[in-house]
């Protein structure tokens, strides 16, 4: 038997690594920028703890364009590398010095930013360039270190006349990547990436106005005299974003403006935040901002940013956030999230369900905070946070369980319950024949104005539940809810509690109850309509079409994309047509002897429901305006 090590050969790693380890090109300038500033946070910790006796003073991180000679320098002020170094972490691809960096310094060093992990993001910078130079200075007392190579297994590695501690990495940038020669290119992946970098970055410089010191002008009426314009540094990023504060920092006002740094092109401001922060059993820190939702669930997407370490990875947050909350905008930052070598998407790993349950328990605990504290200003924002909500209930088990303390059913009367109210509030009132309470909803206010106003009428609350996904909200909340259960306005449960009180008698015989239906059948479309008789109150409405609810749930939510497992996509048209007995109406339908004025009023009254529920339509709408107005004339 024998043994031994694998020997990977290098001599085709580079087409590999610009072909296949990154999916963008432009990822680059992301990677060599963390080095710079791991190298910048390094030296940081190293002369906290007085293993580096130099000055640590201001750094920054620097990025030139140099667009005569297709270079592009990024130098850094930090802790820099000998020539021995450069053997061990540029030769040896994959070998991270940050990684050694941890191990080594594993008690002092975990909080001190530090990104690197995988050891070749380095190499990410032949994707765009033909040759690479590193010219590195350390900060211990050895000579400066020049390392070149052109793409190849190849490489040059001489001394350096270089004074200043740090590094600078030069890029000849290849024929097919010239593009990010352009200012306004780098600055836009500038401004992607690197926007939160604990480090400053320098690209360019900027004119800015500053006040002279007395003695510096001449007096004068000008106010604009006294100022005076310079060339300062431009720097892109914000090294202390507000995610990196702990919340009693932060006023509302610093959210507010750091919501307007984040989305710089939104101008509504967010409902409120959510400010996260653990550091165990993971690290995490963030902040998610409600903005308006509305009903729309697909107006929100990819609005969630995930950062490692102050370091853009990606507005995919797909995993992490749970995907109720992916409507939600802000950012996350966590060290602990698992990424794959290129830094940029997930990788399945327990933490991530870990960090998502807890998200979501931090979001519903500060719902419940805000309906606790403030249940009116709860209230006014309502209508704009429902959506999330709801499918945070149909989605999480977790968040279900939680959101019975803040969850709100609003009235069409602009009142608002949650779920214990209104059993508490309806069931002496709102129960139907078979013992259960039923909650009435309507989910168009104007729509079904008609039934709202006969549900009032009889002193019935009803409930304004119009989002797209009520329907299958209503039947989670039915399952959990034995002896309750909800019925759109127009709903044949409406007929039930209607005619629950036995003090409607109708002004009706048995007998002529019965004639009555058998004239309706004639005339009244048998595959479309079934027909019903019931004693109500003589001032509600005459006619009235109501739909057997279980049937028009299921439809509802085969057409909202839930129920197509039941094959209710074709289900017929099929509705009830309420007659009160006790109506004028009736009474005259009975009493007329001629079969053509009979059938007209029949015809005309069924018309009317027929208009009020919104099924009257082509030909039949055409034919009812018509004959109206040969009625009117």
């Amino acid at each position: 038997m024998s043994s031994g090590k694998i020997n990977v050969s290098v001599e085709n790693i580079f087409p590999l690594i610009k072909k296949f380890l990154y999916s963008d090109h432009e990822i680059f300038l992301r990677e060599l920028i963390s080095n710079a500033t791991d190298a910048t946070l390094k030296l940081k910790h190293l002369t906290s703890i007085g293993e580096a006796n130099v000055a640590y003073g201001d750094p920054k991180i620097e990025v030139k364009i140099d667009k005569e000679n297709k270079k592009i320098h990024i130098i850094d002020q930090g802790l820099g590398m000998t020539s021995e170094e450069v053997e061990k972490y540029i030769n040896q691809i994959a070998f991270s010095g940050a990684e050694e960096f941890l191990e080594k310094y594993k008690d002092s060093a975990k909080d001190s930013g530090v990104i690197g992990h995988f050891g070749l993001g380095f190499y990410s910078a032949f994707m765009v360039a033909s040759k690479v130079e590193l010219i590195t200075k350390s900060f211990k007392d050895e000579p400066a270190a020049h390392w070149t190579c052109d793409g190849s297994p190849e490489f040059t590695l001489v001394p350096h006349d270089k004074t200043d501690r740090g590094t600078e990495i030069v890029l000849h940038i290849a024929e097919d990547s010239l593009d990010f020669l352009e200012e306004s290119k780098i600055n836009g992946l500038l401004s992607k990436y690197n926007k939160f970098m604990p480090i400053p970055i320098k690209f360019g410089t900027r004119k800015e106005k500053i006040e002279q010191k007395k003695g510096e002008f001449v007096e004068s009426e000008n106010k604009d005299d006294v100022f005076t314009e310079v060339e300062v540094d431009n720097i892109i990023n914000n090294p202390n974003p507000a995610w990196t504060k702990q919340p009693s920092e932060l006023k509302d006002e610093d959210y507010k403006s750091f919501y307007r740094e984040l989305y710089p092109m939104q101008f509504e401001e967010p409902l409120f935040n959510i400010h996260l922060n653990v550091d165990y059993p993971f690290n995490l820190t963030g902040i998610l901002y409600f903005p308006k939702l509305g009903a729309d669930l697909q107006i929100q997407k990819d609005k969630i940013q995930l950062y490692q370490n102050q370091v853009y990875v990606t507005d995919n947050v797909e995993g992490i956030v749970p995907e109720f909350l992916t409507m939600l905008k802000g950012v996350i930052d966590s060290p602990d999230i698992p990424l794959n070598v290129s830094r940029s998407y997930l990788q399945a790993d327990g933490n991530v369900k870990k960090i998502a349950n807890y998200i979501t328990r931090k979001v519903s605990d500060k719902l419940k905070s805000l309906f606790n504290e403030s249940r009116e200003e709860f209230e006014k924002k309502w209508n704009d946070i429902k959506i999330v909500l709801e499918y945070g209930m149909l989605s999480e088990d977790k968040f279900y369980e939680k959101a019975g303390d803040f969850m709100l059913y609003p009235t069409t009367d602009g009142k608002f319950f949650t779920l214990a109210e209104l059993k508490e509030t309806l069931a002496a009132n709102q129960t139907d024949k078979d013992g259960k309470l039923v909650i009435l909803y309507a989910s168009n206010k104007d729509a079904q104005h008609s039934y709202i106003d006969i549900a009032k009428e009889r002193g019935y609350e009803v409930l304004l539940l119009d989002s797209p996904i009520v329907s299958h909200l209503i039947q989670k909340l039915e399952a959990d809810n034995e002896n309750v259960t909800f019925a759109r306005v127009d709903a044949d449960h409406l007929d039930k509690l209607i005619t629950k009180e036995e003090t409607q008698i109708s002004k009706l015989s048995d007998e002529e109850k019965e004639k009555l239906k058998v004239v309706l059948e004639t005339i009244v479309p048998k595959e479309t309509y079934t027909v019903q008789l019931e004693a109500m109150d003589s001032k509600l409405t005459p006619f009235m079409i109501t739909q057997p609810e279980f049937m028009r749930r299921m439809k509802e939510m085969s057409q909202s994309g839930g129920g197509g497992m039941f094959g209710m996509g074709n289900m017929p048209e099929m509705y009830n047509l309420v007659v009160n007995t006790n109506s004028d109406l009736a009474t005259s339908i009975l009493s007329t002897e001629n079969e053509d004025t009979k059938k007209a009023l029949i015809k005309q009254a069924l018309d009317l429901a027929k208009l009020s529920q919104g099924l009257l339509k082509g030909e039949d709408l055409t034919s009812f305006v018509k004959r109206s107005f040969e009625t009117l004339r």
